[in-house]
């Protein structure tokens, strides 16, 4: 499918086709999602889409991870009219944070931090990624909302993958994510039909 293009039908994650798969090897994550950031049309329904679920919730700033959920989550935080906080990998901010341990997708430990002079007791929060495989990278994001007192009113990504991770998040958080039911069994094999009309 062309990237800029927009189907005449629509339908619920229409976009998700536009995912690219891996084809550089296992030391990648599986798919890219961003090729549907580059179609203004699929960018917005997928906000559209994620956003559904919390139409009557509270939401006083959006939280993005570092470095895909910045896309993602400033794009939802400018369709909410609300303000945008980055969660960083560690090293990046030039100001007083709180950091937490962590590991990624590929099982590598890492650390991401934020600032000390946003999140407050009583702040609703929404908190933004690209993508939730194994939970870890979501789960130490909530972490540091929550150790500033603030409120995690949900999660919201392009997929949340049933691993224990994405079940944990499930079970305890509000969540929305663009998956139809009938796809999510090919997101949790990590492969997807449509990758079939993609050049090898």
């Amino acid at each position: 499918m062309d990237a800029l293009a927009v189907p005449t039908d629509r339908g619920k994650g229409w976009y998700l086709s536009l995912m690219a798969p891996n084809t550089k090897g296992p030391t990648f994550a599986w798919l890219d999602p961003s090729r549907l950031y580059c179609n203004s049309q699929a960018l917005s329904d997928c906000v559209k889409d994620l956003l559904c679920p919390f139409q009557k919730e509270a939401i006083d700033l959006v939280v993005g991870i570092d470095a895909m959920g910045f896309i993602l989550g400033s794009a939802v935080a400018t369709t909410l009219g609300k303000g945008f906080l980055a969660i960083r990998k560690a090293g990046h901010l030039c100001i007083q944070t709180q950091s937490q341990e962590y590991s990624d997708y590929s099982g590598r430990e890492k650390m991401m931090e934020v600032r000390l002079d946003v999140l407050s007791p009583g702040l609703q929060v929404l908190i933004v990624d690209q993508w939730i495989e194994t939970g870890g990278t979501m789960k130490a994001a909530i972490k540091l909302v929550e150790r500033q007192g603030a409120t995690v009113v949900g999660v919201a990504a392009v997929a949340i993958e049933n691993s224990e991770g994405g079940k944990w998040i499930k079970e305890k958080y509000k969540y929305s994510h663009c998956i139809p039911e009938e796809l999510q069994s090919q997101i949790d094999k990590q492969y997807l039909d449509s990758f079939k009309s993609f050049a090898s």
